[in-house]
């Protein structure tokens, strides 16, 4: 499988998601776009797109931040889910694939940043790619924002502080508000990225300050993330 990945800022890495890809064998290619490296021209060769986070928005203009084109994105997300990849969508990366499919992002309810539960919802829990995820799992976050919904979009998790957790935009199109794929070093990168932001988040009722979010242990949400991956990996081989 050729999965690919498309990279806002180096702090804002793939983590859990690229060691699932290494550790199954798949073939990993990048844009890293912070350092100037293109977008694809086109989904054909790409089996598994995953569009990673970002301090941007789905608004900011390339004025605003040369390195991100939120058009050229969509164009990609779009291309990929029409022509029957797969495709994950990571907090920014799901916001952009709402707005592919025509649904405007929005402010979340809350905003969150750590540790915190997610909850299936009846649709989750009946649904085969995620089997693994128990009804109530911890899991990691760092937003305030979330994607929008199209007619067809069904809403897979949900969480206290924000009613679009995961989202099911079409049988191998997932937007993942919340972030399953931190790890220790992940976090230490975000942490020292986000300064500013945690000072000022300490007055919200679901923001985790530096020593708690280095003391949380990752491991049984990434876990949980390599299950889902493992069977999206499965129905795209028998699409």
């Amino acid at each position: 499988m050729q999965v690919h990945f498309v990279i806002h800022e180096a702090f804002e890495a793939p983590g859990a998601y690229e060691d699932w890809a290494r550790s199954r064998g798949h073939s990993l290619s990048w844009s890293r776009l912070q350092a100037g490296e293109p977008l694809p021209t086109t989904a054909d060769q790409i089996d598994l797109l995953i569009v990673m986070d970002g301090p941007q928005s789905p608004n900011t203009t390339t004025q605003e931040c040369p390195h991100f084109n939120a058009a050229a994105e969509c164009a990609l997300i779009s291309q990929a889910i029409a022509a029957g990849k797969a495709v994950i969508g990571v907090c920014l990366g799901a916001q952009l694939m709402g707005k592919a499919l025509g649904a405007a992002h929005s402010h979340s309810p809350e905003k969150e940043i750590g540790k915190f539960p997610i909850t299936l919802t009846p649709a989750g829990i009946a649904h085969p790619l995620f089997a693994d995820f128990p009804a109530t799992l911890e899991v990691g976050h760092w937003h305030n924002d979330m994607p929008g919904l199209t007619d067809d979009a069904v809403v897979i998790a949900t969480s206290a502080g924000c009613p679009r957790q995961i989202i099911e935009y079409g049988p191998l199109a997932y937007g993942f508000q919340c972030h399953m794929e931190l790890t220790p070093g992940v976090v230490e990168m975000l942490i020292a990225a986000s300064a500013e932001e945690l000072a000022a988040g300490i007055a919200h009722r679901f923001v985790d300050q530096p020593d708690a979010l280095r003391a949380h242990d990752w491991g049984e949400m990434n876990e949980t993330l390599y299950g889902f991956l493992d069977r999206l990996s499965v129905a795209c081989s028998v699409k």
